[in-house]
């Protein structure tokens, strides 16, 4: 499917990515031409959720004002960004009124108030009918659940129209309403056979269908900046906001940067989402019963995929060092995992008790202790213990893809932060048995990057825009080398 730009061909054009991740978030500018792809930071902040009396919430607001600060730097590069594109993470979304004010504060998607929301939607709708039509993996925070919650709310009878974060941010910077249809496919209420949202999901859930807006392609132009934003950020007021894959592992999966079709990913940050990318969806009751997703990417592609705990495990556990007044750096875990004893202790990267923030060390140690298994004595062999366990993770998940879809697999491709990870790498490609290059870690913004150049003319179809990343950006490349036997064991004590 062609992308949506008859904009001739352009030598350079440069462009800001705004990527925003569940701890933290950036401002990349980035120079774009045939043969050049060069990014520079121009601001990073933090992104810190807030526990309110009424739950656990996005600061979307301050959010925000970071973006604009954010925008401000890069207008003060040379050249300014012709557009500017956001991506963020899935599912969450806030509401607006008939003004198109926000009714309060979007609810993060680890509050607990869901936990109990699959009752709500499957009284109306079971597993079998919802994954019929979105082919959406189940998990309780999808925003079809959270909306379930949000219907018995006070401010529901106001809501008149639902953005999810990214597409919220847009119309806070053009006053443009619209959803991009990647993000929109985590929703569950997109149909993943047409890309439309589903009249029949939304009717029967009793949900507005004039709640949701019109979708969006990646490389439509939203529309330009808002008078006082330009004035707030010294952009040019005829700046874009382009219309990236607002998905971050959307974005991601694009930069891959892969030659040809039979590879699989790996896009390694807080979450580990792995699978193929495929021409339609896979909507069996096999792929049902493994909880595969079926989510949009760029040009018509289905991300065929699985949600599993990714690194959060690890700074979780980081992060309550810290609490305890102990902290210690990542390399120096990393080095004592190195000399861990293999195997001693594996667990369920996907075991829903991990999902909460908290004493993650003391909830791992209770999970193995649940399996019969002795805990951890050290921080590295904890460390080593989670690495491992994502290695099995990503060898069961794209083993699973792979039948579940009848395609080969001959090469894994990891990318986002966790392509840093050289234990985690070279740990995937032995558990999986399979060739895996490592980058690039910011594939998200250059996927976000690239996606605005495709819109400006800068570059052709997807396939040119990943020969562009593996041309350009640092990789390294890991080959099978431990024990295949060990992994093998190691991954029966976990059921396959």
């Amino acid at each position: 499917m062609p992308h949506p730009t008859s904009r001739p061909r352009s030598a350079t054009t440069v462009h800001a990515a705004v990527d925003l991740g569940a701890g933290s978030g950036r401002v990349i500018t980035g120079l774009v031409g045939r043969e050049r792809l060069e990014t520079r930071e121009t601001h990073r902040f933090a992104n810190t959720p807030l526990r309110l009396p009424s739950g656990l919430h996005w600061n979307l607001p301050g959010l925000h004002q970071e973006i604009l600060d954010g925008l401000r730097r890069a207008a003060r590069t040379a050249p300014a960004p012709f557009s500017v594109g956001i991506d963020s993470w899935a599912v969450d979304y806030g509401l607006l009124d008939a003004d198109g004010t926000l009714l309060g504060l979007p609810h993060h998607y680890r509050d607990p108030r869901t936990a109990t929301a699959d009752t709500l939607v499957h009284s109306r709708c079971t597993p079998e009918e919802l994954y019929a039509v979105s082919g959406l993996q189940h998990l309780p925070f999808n925003t079809v659940y959270q909306l379930a919650v949000a219907r018995g709310s006070s401010l529901w009878p106001a809501a008149r129209t639902l953005l999810l974060v990214p597409d919220l941010l847009v119309h806070w910077l053009t006053g443009t309403v619209g959803a991009e249809e990647t993000n929109a496919s985590t929703t569950g209420l997109l149909d993943a056979r047409t890309g439309q949202w589903s009249g029949e999901l939304i009717s029967r859930l009793d949900l507005p269908r004039s709640l949701f807006p019109a979708l969006r392609r990646p490389g439509e132009q939203a529309g330009a900046l808002l008078p006082h934003v330009a004035a707030e950020t010294g952009l040019p007021p005829t700046t874009e906001v382009t219309t990236v894959a607002s998905h971050d592992t959307a974005s991601a999966v694009a930069a891959v940067p892969a030659a040809d079709g039979d590879f699989g990913y790996v896009s390694c940050g807080t979450w580990s989402l792995a699978g193929l990318e495929l021409d339609a969806p896979v909507l069996t009751p096999g792929a049902r019963q493994a909880n595969f997703t079926n989510e949009r990417g760029v040009d018509g592609t289905v991300r065929f995929l699985r949600n599993t705990m990714g690194l959060w495990l690890l700074e979780e556990c980081r992060r309550e060092w810290q609490r305890e007044g102990s902290p210690e750096e990542l390399p120096a875990l990393l080095a004592q995992a190195a000399r861990a004893e293999p195997f001693a202790a594996v667990l369920d990267a996907d075991d829903p008790v991990l999902l909460a923030p908290g004493d993650m060390p003391g909830r791992i140690a209770a999970l193995l202790r649940s399996t019969g298994q002795r805990p951890p004595q050290t921080r590295g062999a904890l460390v080593r213990c989670i690495l491992e366990s994502l290695a099995l993770a990503h060898r069961r998940t794209l083993r699973r893809a792979a039948e579940l879809s009848g395609r080969h697999i001959d090469r894994v491709h990891l990318v986002g932060g966790g392509a840093r990870n050289e234990l985690l790498c070279q740990w995937t490609a032995d558990a999986t048995g399979l060739p895996l290059t490592a980058g690039p870690a910011e594939a998200t913004a250059l996927g976000n990057l690239g996606l605005q150049a495709r819109a400006h003319g800068t570059l052709g179809d997807l396939a040119e825009l990943r020969a562009l990343v593996a041309a350009t950006q640092p990789l390294r490349h890991h080959e099978p080398a431990g024990p295949s036997r060990a992994w093998e064991a190691a991954a029966a004590r976990l059921g396959g």
